[in-house]
């Protein structure tokens, strides 16, 4: 077969790949589950790693030729256990969704009660919400917030927990802006015999970081991705203290839900956690959380309204009721001025999931681009401009006024991993 470039073999794809690059080299990218990859991480995944099968796990597999890719998966295996402090990690799950799918497979059967945060008040869809197979295959108990303050009510947590003695608690979610009080779900998990399941996937990297506290010691398996603050490629990981827990989580992974694992991903989840345990990547955790509450603040101070009334992390939750739009319009409009954010339900939404009232932002990606607190209180103004001209009805010459200033902007600030 002769060796020919992406652009001569598809330059299509070739092209819409660079209109990429260019696009997210010209955003400011403010979806909180969002972020750019290093150089070495976007290497490791487009290397020959990607041509090999390789079932089972390091030492034992079902496949000969692994001398290479046992060594990697090791090396990605014991610097995650180095870097949040357990004894066991599986690097191996293909995605956040199929991690948490495996812990369901480990420790519970069809029909089994479990606990975790609703969709619409910060969970996620894995929690056992309706339209999930966590929620069709399992009787799911959903926990949700307080309507006078925004955070999760550990009071409705204990008693629901009490009620209804579920298998699993789920601890984190999608939308969660405040520190999530891991003890206080341990005592409740350890009152009723529940397994506790801390899904960190959005906040990993602020872990690991020292911007939050750790859920190691008190939850007994903590299910993550690997890429959002963590700045890895699309992968996930299980981890677990308990050798009990590390063999049930092993086998639901592999064989119990899927096969070989993506070594390209693998080789580069290893190359973000040896990044992950530098100084400097402490020091970017510590700034995304500024980042956000300087965000979170400028906002405040230009009459928006924010879930729980601020941040303690990298997201910020807003609810647009009082500024006359809703959440699908205004993140159409800032996307088309060079702000990429996501339309989100806030709790207890009165409008549809589909165009709720709510706007989900977050700071991982532009502090990875080394965007500090004065860009922060720029991108707010920016916000504030279009979303007041929508609601005016006569947005367009705003937007294309702000998408020039923020292009202005991001030539400033490089895109870590990309030549665009």
């Amino acid at each position: 077969m002769a060796e020919r470039s992406l652009a001569t073999v598809d330059p299509e794809i070739f092209e819409l790949i660079k209109a990429e690059e260019r696009r997210q080299a010209d955003t400011v990218k403010l979806i909180p589950s969002e972020n750019y990859v290093s150089r070495a991480v976007l290497e490791a995944t487009g290397t020959v790693l990607t041509n090999k099968y390789s079932e089972g796990y390091p030492g034992r597999r079902y496949y000969e030729g692994q001398q290479v890719i046992d060594q990697i998966e090791t090396l990605a295996i014991e610097r995650a256990k180095a870097l949040f402090g357990v004894r066991h990690a599986n690097v191996q799950p293909y995605s956040g969704s199929p991690a948490n799918l495996a812990v369901y497979a480990a420790f519970a059967n069809p029909g089994d009660t479990v606990m975790g945060m609703g969709l619409p008040f910060g969970g996620h869809l894995t929690h056992g919400w309706t339209v999930s197979v966590t929620g069709r295959w399992f009787n799911a108990v959903r926990y949700g917030v307080r309507r006078d303050t925004g955070r999760i009510d550990m009071d409705e947590v204990r008693e629901l927990a009490l009620r209804h003695r579920p298998k699993l608690i789920f601890a984190g979610g999608t939308a969660i802006p405040r520190i999530i009080d891991f003890k206080a779900f341990a005592e409740i998990a350890q009152e009723v015999g529940a397994v506790l399941v801390a899904d960190i996937a959005h906040i990993a990297g602020l872990v690991v970081g020292g911007a939050h506290p750790s859920p190691v010691g008190h939850a007994d398996v903590i299910s993550t991705t690997t890429h959002k603050t963590l700045r890895g490629p699309r992968g996930a990981m299980l981890l677990t203290d308990s050798d009990e827990h590390a063999a049930a989580l092993n086998k639901a992974v592999f064989p119990g839900l899927q096969g070989g694992p993506h070594n390209h991903t693998t080789a580069a989840i290893a190359v973000a956690l040896k990044e992950a345990a530098t100084p400097e990547f402490k020091a970017y955790a510590h700034q995304i959380v500024a980042n956000a509450q300087a965000l979170a603040d400028e906002l405040l101070a230009r009459g928006f309204d924010l879930v729980s009334g601020g941040t303690d992390n990298h997201l910020i939750l807003i609810d647009l009721t009082s500024k006359g739009v809703a959440g699908k319009p205004a993140a159409q409009a800032l996307d088309r001025a060079g702000l990429e954010a996501n339309y989100n339900t806030v709790p207890f939404d009165p409008r549809k999931p589909f165009d709720p009232s709510g706007l989900r932002i977050g700071t991982p990606s532009v502090t990875s681009r080394g965007m500090r607190e004065p860009e922060m209180r720029q991108i707010a103004a920016w916000m504030d401009e279009v979303i007041t001209a929508l609601a005016k009805g006569d947005a367009e010459e705003t937007i294309a006024r702000v998408h020039a200033e923020v292009s202005e902007l991001t030539a400033k600030f490089p895109t870590p991993g990309l030549d665009a």
